[in-house]
């Protein structure tokens, strides 16, 4: 077995490409069927939230309406790859009602062949492809799911790489040679990997019957073969009806083995050619012709199962190992593979699938073992690491734990998921890790995985335009501006709903508070009474006109809540000062307004629609007889659904200038003690934003008060708004003496509405693109 191409591997640390050659995109498919709260196969047709299934980038239907197909885009690294991935089974598991997605590359309870739907793409070839794939295969193996791992080299490497090798060739060459070599040396010794990765051990009684019959059986629904840790993998899996050979010793002589074996009807068409490695282009529908004008882009890995053990499917460790063995496979000297290598290459992955890795590893030293094999690969790749990175621990850690594995078998996902599955069966084992999957994708729906560091509300919008295949790019992650494209229709989007859709001078009058009063007033829109302040000594000499009063005192310009004071029992001068002190710290202009008396409501109106209203209740602890205000809000904070930042559904509770100022408005502390199930409001404000809870109103509230909502926005010019309303009583229609809009604010959050602390998801965030990009319906 060739060790490293010790030149190649010189001219990389010569010219310290170390660090280049580690560099890549990584990119990752997935399918998976869907099944019925029993584990049988879903019958029911590919979702239609997710849209056109040709059209939809990301979420997509594979052999059969049953069958879903994720797909991430690439990424510079494997970590968002990984995430994204995870993203979009929270994404599909979110839509399923009644459903699940079955964690298993192996099918669940299946029907009779001819019940196994088929799917529809609304494309005549496709449909027939399908059609004769189904003939040629059978519906049942053609379920069979898998991961399939993408990956190119940095582009800026390989130019570097090819300019210090002095090749004669030209660019393009040089790299579809570079892959070719990768492609072939992966293809020569993918049984390692699938050994390593394989997770399909035990499948289904109601699976091919001839695989079913010449099985063992561990119970009366699940069967397995001795030895065998992929079905997939094995005869009974997934490849072509006989080996075919196509020479990948060039672009050249792989397409036209490619299209030699469509004219002579071996293959339907040139993607029937179930490679365990596939060379591809980036560019064009055709890929042959697109290989040939344009070269290789990257390698398409598909020999991974679905592993059961991870929500992905596939772990990080095992997309780390992946990487380094792609790395392996391009430094270490290319070997022939011509057509008995080739053939030698397919027996060594049944050799393992009947015999395991004890197996007699079948090539020039006949007479060791895979493990004995494997076991130097893995030497070889320490090698390779210690020498190009000698300071990389984790990478020589990472293949330590590969090692053993080797020596140990029982350490295998295989042999792990088949111990598993013997305290239970095939069946119920997988169901119950689809549910678990499931549960935690619904737990923690809220979050985008890997963009986590957004705000949430355009966490919630790129989740929204990845369902139903809108494209996203992130222009400033730190302004959480995004860019939207369906098409040619581009939108730009920042902070959820700072579009193209509202005007400035619109922003200009929400966030102007005065203004906003008299543009209000002009609708006949009943707001607060009030004036205003430039400077703290005419606020102050005004104390005596109001220390009788009920009065809100804040910033101009403010939103969120933030600089925001309310009195509604006697204060003090010096309150009454501190509180003027704290709104002019974001204001030039503050404004100090009777208070309203009712309940607080935000309307959040989107076109000429109220989509939500929230009751928002201020921040508030219960007591227990036991525990001081202070340790109360400590303890509330601890709920994962409290965050900062406008990154979870709920803020935390905070316990600043404010806060305290309203406990002593109230003759408390934050060392006292409340009652047991004692009620200790923290602010008289009730933003989400300053800790308070949200509660859905919006069925519950009489229509009058949507309409003044709409008409306050149209007023203002908004598409996109929050409206502030305070309402006595929310069953009697609205009059002149019975609610006040005490603001509208641009930018409103859409997160409180898609998940309210009490109530169900508005979604809002499908409401702006069904704004920005015409409604599916």
């Amino acid at each position: 077995m060739a060790s490293l191409n010790q030149e190649f591997v010189n001219l990389i640390i010569e010219q310290h490409l170390n660090r280049e050659i580690l560099k890549g995109q990584f990119g990752l498919e997935k399918e998976n069927v869907r099944v019925d709260q029993d584990g049988n196969l879903a019958l029911t047709p590919h979702p239609a939230v997710f849209g056109d299934k040709n059209e939809n980038p990301y979420i997509k239907t594979d052999f059969s309406e049953s069958q879903v197909e994720l797909i991430t885009p690439p990424f510079n690294t494997i970590e968002e790859a990984f995430s994204f991935l995870e993203a979009l089974q929270d994404i599909v598991t979110q839509e399923l009602t009644d459903e699940y997605l079955w964690p298993s590359s192996n099918p669940p309870a299946l029907p009779c062949e001819e019940e196994i739907p088929i799917a529809h793409m609304n494309d005549p070839f496709e449909d027939q492809y399908r059609i004769e794939l189904a003939k040629k295969y059978g519906r049942k193996r053609q379920l069979l799911s898998g991961i399939h791992f993408n990956f190119s080299f940095d582009d800026g490497f390989l130019r570097k790489l090819y300019e210090v090798s002095k090749s004669h060739d030209e660019f393009k060459t040089f790299k579809d040679q570079l892959y070719l070599k990768v492609a072939r040396n992966t293809l020569k010794y993918r049984w390692l990997l699938i050994f390593l990765t394989g997770a399909s051990p035990v499948f289904s009684k109601s699976y091919i019957e001839q695989c079913v019959s010449l099985s063992d059986h561990l119970d009366t629904e699940s069967r397995f073969f001795p030895n065998m840790n992929s079905l997939r993998n094995s005869v009974c899996g997934y490849r072509n009806e006989k080996p075919y050979y196509v020479s990948f010793n060039s672009i050249h002589e792989y397409i036209q083995d490619l299209q030699y074996l469509v004219q002579s009807k071996d293959l339907l068409s040139a993607k029937e050619y179930y490679s365990p490695v596939r060379i591809k282009s980036a560019k064009g529908d055709n890929q042959l012709q697109s290989l040939l004008e344009n070269g290789i882009d990257y390698l398409e890995l598909r020999m991974f199962d679905l592993n059961p053990l991870y929500k992905n499917g596939i772990s990080l460790q095992s997309m780390k190992f992946i990487h380094l063995f792609l790395i392996y496979m391009l430094l270490k000297e290319d070997e022939p593979f011509n057509k008995e290598e080739q053939l030698q290459a397919n027996l060594n992955v049944d050799t393992l699938m009947i015999q395991g890795i004890y197996g007699k590893w079948g090539g020039s030293d006949s007479s060791a073992t895979m493990q004995e094999k494997a076991l130097e690969l893995l030497n070889n790749m320490q090698e390779m690491m210690k020498t190009i990175f000698p300071e990389s621990q984790q990478q020589i850690d990472l293949i330590e734990d590969q090692r053993k594995v080797i020596f140990n078998p029982d350490l295998s996902f295989a042999s792990i998921l088949k111990s598993e599955i013997n305290g239970s069966n095939f069946l119920q084992y997988h169901l119950t890790k689809a549910k678990e999957y499931a549960k935690q994708s619904i737990e923690t729906g809220y979050k985008f995985a890997g963009f986590e560091d957004l705000e949430l509300s355009t966490q919630l919008l790129l989740k929204a335009a990845v369902k139903r295949g809108i494209r996203f790019e992130i222009m400033d992650r730190d302004e959480n501006f995004i860019l939207l494209q369906k098409g040619d229709h581009k939108e730009y989007v920042k902070q959820a709903t700072k579009t193209s859709l509202d005007s400035f001078s619109t922003v200009l009058i929400m966030e102007n508070k005065i203004v906003t009063k008299q543009v209000l007033r002009g609708q006949g829109i009943q707001v607060p009474e009030g004036t205003s302040y430039r400077n703290i000594d005419d606020a102050i000499h005004d104390y005596e006109l109001y220390r009788e009063k009920q009065i809100v005192i804040k910033p101009k310009s403010t939103n969120f809540g933030l600089g925001i004071t309310i009195f509604t029992n006697q204060f003090t001068k010096e309150d009454f000062e501190q509180a003027f002190k704290i709104a002019f710290e974001h204001d030039r202009t503050v404004l100090l307004e009777e208070f309203v008396l009712g309940k607080e409501y935000r309307f959040l109106v989107m076109g000429n629609e109220v989509v939500g209203i929230l009751h928002r209740v201020p921040a508030n602890i219960v007591g227990d007889g036991i525990h001081t205000i202070e340790q109360l809000i400590h303890d509330k904070n601890k709920d994962p659904l409290r965050g900062k930042g406008y990154k979870t559904p709920l803020e935390k509770i905070q316990l600043g200038e404010a806060e305290k100022m309203f406990l002593k408005n109230q003759s408390k502390s934050i060392v006292e003690v409340p009652d047991k199930g004692e009620t200790v409001y923290l602010r008289e404000n009730s933003n989400i934003s300053t800790g308070g809870d949200s509660i859905d109103f919006t069925d519950e509230i009489d229509a009058s008060y949507k309409r003044i909502a709409v008409l306050a926005a149209k007023a203002s010019g908004a598409t996109f708004c929050g409206v502030d309303m305070m309402i006595k009583d929310i069953n009697v229609e609205a009059t002149d003496q019975n609610y006040s809009i005490i603001e509208i604010n641009f930018n409103p959050a859409i997160h409180i509405h898609c998940y309210p602390h009490q109530g169900v998801n508005r979604k809002a965030d499908d409401k702006i693109l069904d704004l920005l990009f015409g409604n599916r319906s």
